[in-house]
C-alpha cells in the first residue's frame, strides 16, 4: 500500500511526512493542478527520508508543447535527476488530446539517460494529460509501450470516485505491467472503495481550506494572495494513512 501525498510549498511537505506519506509528488501551484516546483523546494526537499517524484510542467493550462517548451520539460528532468530525487511526473498531449507519443518517447528516453547518468534509475509517471485522452484503454496501452512505471489518473472524471469502474478496468487491463495510481478528490472516506477495487497506490493533496484572515486584505486586494486557499492537513493525511494501514493488515 502506497500513499502519495502532493504538495507545493514546505509546509506541506512537512505536513505529509509528518502524517505519514510514503512518497511525494513536488511541485507548485495545487491550485492550476501543478507546475514546477522552484529549485530552492527542490533543494529542501532532497534530504527527506520518503522518495520524491517532482511534477515536471512548465506553464498552467493544456499539454500541448512547442519545442522550446519541450527543451526546458528535457532540462528540469534532468535537473530532477541531479538533485537526486527518486522519479519525475511528466505528460503531453497531441492535437487530438490523445498522448503526444514521439515527444514522450523522447522525454522517456531522456530521463532513462539521465538516470543511467547516476546510477540509479527515475521512476516515470505519466500526469492526467492521460485524463483527456479521448480513448483511455487506448491510452494505457501506449503509456505501457512508452515505458512509464505508473499512471496518475482520476479515469478521466473530475473526481476519480465517479470513475471508479474505468479505474477499475485500467487496473485489470494493466495486469502488472503499469501501474495505475489513482488521485483527485481521495480521502479517509472513500479510499477503501480503491482499494476493494484492487488498487494499491492512492495520490491525494489532503488539503484544508485556510481560513480568511483579516490580515490578509491587502494582500487579496493586490492580488498576492489568492481567496479559497488550501493547505496540506496532517491530520487529513494520517487518517488516510490509517485507512491503508488498516487494509493491509486485514489483507495480511
Amino acid at each position: 500500500m502506497t500513499l502519495e501525498i502532493c504538495v507545493d510549498d514546505i509546509a506541506g511537505v512537512d505536513s505529509a511526512v509528518l502524517g505519514g506519506a510514503d512518497r511525494l509528488e513536488l511541485c507548485s501551484a495545487l491550485s492550476l493542478g501543478g507546475l514546477t516546483p522552484a529549485p530552492s523546494l527542490i533543494a529542501t526537499a532532497r534530504g527527506l527520508p520518503v522518495p520524491i517524484h517532482m511534477l515536471v510542467r512548465p506553464r498552467e493550462g493544456g499539454f500541448r508543447y512547442t519545442p522550446p517548451e519541450a527543451a526546458m520539460i528535457a532540462a528540469d528532468i534532468a535537473a530532477a535527476a541531479q538533485a537526486g530525487l527518486a522519479g519525475v511526473v511528466i505528460g503531453a498531449s497531441a492535437a487530438d488530446h490523445t498522448l503526444d507519443a514521439p515527444l514522450l518517447a523522447h522525454l522517456v528516453d531522456h530521463a532513462r539517460t539521465c538516470g543511467t547518468a547516476r546510477g540509479t534509475p527515475l521512476s516515470l509517471t505519466l500526469h492526467r494529460a492521460f485524463d483527456l485522452c479521448p480513448d483511455l484503454p487506448a491510452a494505457l496501452e501506449t503509456a505501457i509501450a512508452l515505458g512509464f512505471d505508473r499512471i496518475l489518473t482520476s479515469g478521466g472524471a473530475i473526481k476519480a470516485i465517479d470513475a471508479l469502474p474505468m479505474l477499475a478496468t485500467l487496473h485489470r487491463a494493466a495486469a502488472g505491467r503499469i501501474v495505475i495510481l489513482p488521485g483527485s478528490g481521495i480521502d479517509a472516506g472513500n479510499a477503501t472503495r480503491f482499494l476493494d477495487a484492487g488498487l494499491r497506490e492512492l495520490h491525494a493533496s489532503c488539503g484544508a481550506a485556510l481560513p480568511l484572515a483579516a490580515d490578509d486584505a491587502l494582500e487579496r486586494e493586490f492580488g498576492f494572495a489568492a481567496t479559497g486557499r488550501r493547505a496540506t492537513d496532517v491530520d487529513r493525511v494520517r487518517d488516510l494513512k490509517l485507512v491503508l494501514d488498516r487494509f493491509a493488515r486485514q489483507a495480511a
